[in-house]
């Protein structure tokens, strides 16, 4: 029997995209034959065919793939048609009943952080940013957990290629000191926002982990500056780490 006989037709780009999903490298189509165990020229077919229709992309060193926007919609597709979203809701809400602000459940995309779930606070004075909005990696607390949950050597490969817009006087705009700043956030197990994307508004986020201890997305707490200086929003790093932890054992377990 070849090795295309062994896995099903309508298998193969599914393997693919569970082995890419899997792994937070990227990988080579030689690596996924490997794993799935189909032909070199078989993965590489259905590698282009993937890349073609964006469930694929390949990593900014071109050397291997990982997984596109369709695919990361799939997966949020896939989580939003179960239950899971209830109960996710469910853990934003108490966080933002405990500290009386605004909780974001936020993931990484192409262009930055997109807003995928949120509990508003019940104060008339807000900030606004809808579910679906997309905002910076560098200058977010959201993005600042992202960048700092990915490998040394990843994350400055990313920076690297960063564009930096001052948003505000407190943006870090220097790539050595953003570097600094996740290097701090991976070792404390989260990140502030001190007025760097809005003037008017300070942020805290901690990562949200899959089963397997991967991240997947940032909690986070935002509100006004008047009402949640950056010494209050400390405070709630507690609170934070309890309810990630309850996401990722409701979520994954």
């Amino acid at each position: 029997m070849k090795d295309d006989d062994r896995i099903p037709t309508n298998l193969r780009t599914l393997l693919i995209l569970e082995a890419v999903g899997a792994q937070s490298d990227p990988m080579s189509p030689a690596d996924l034959g490997r794993v799935i165990g189909l032909p070199k020229q078989t993965v590489h077919r259905l590698c282009n065919t993937l890349l073609e229709e964006g469930f694929l992309v390949r990593d900014e060193r071109k050397k291997g793939l990982r997984p596109g926007r369709r695919a990361r919609l799939m997966a949020s597709g896939v989580m939003h048609a179960s239950s899971s979203h209830i109960v996710r809701n469910r853990v934003l809400r108490e966080l933002s009943d405990l500290t009386g602000e605004t909780v974001n459940y936020v993931v990484p995309e192409d262009r930055g952080m997109a807003y995928q779930d949120r509990v508003e606070t019940d104060w008339p004075i807000r900030i606004q940013l809808p579910v679906g909005s997309t905002v910076p990696f560098f200058c977010t607390a959201s993005g600042k957990v992202y960048l700092a949950s990915l490998p040394k050597a990843q994350r400055r490969r990313l920076v690297s290629v960063m564009h930096f817009e001052k948003h505000t006087d407190t943006t870090i705009t220097d790539p050595e000191v953003l570097l600094a700043e996740l290097q701090e956030t991976a070792k404390r197990g989260y990140s502030l926002d001190n007025g760097e994307f809005f003037d008017s508004m300070n942020a805290i986020a901690a990562p949200v982990y899959d089963g397997a201890g991967r991240y997947c997305a940032s909690l986070a707490i935002h509100a006004p500056t008047q009402r949640m200086p950056i010494t209050t929003a400390v405070q709630y790093k507690d609170q934070l780490f309890a309810a990630s932890k309850k996401l990722t054992q409701t979520l994954f377990d």
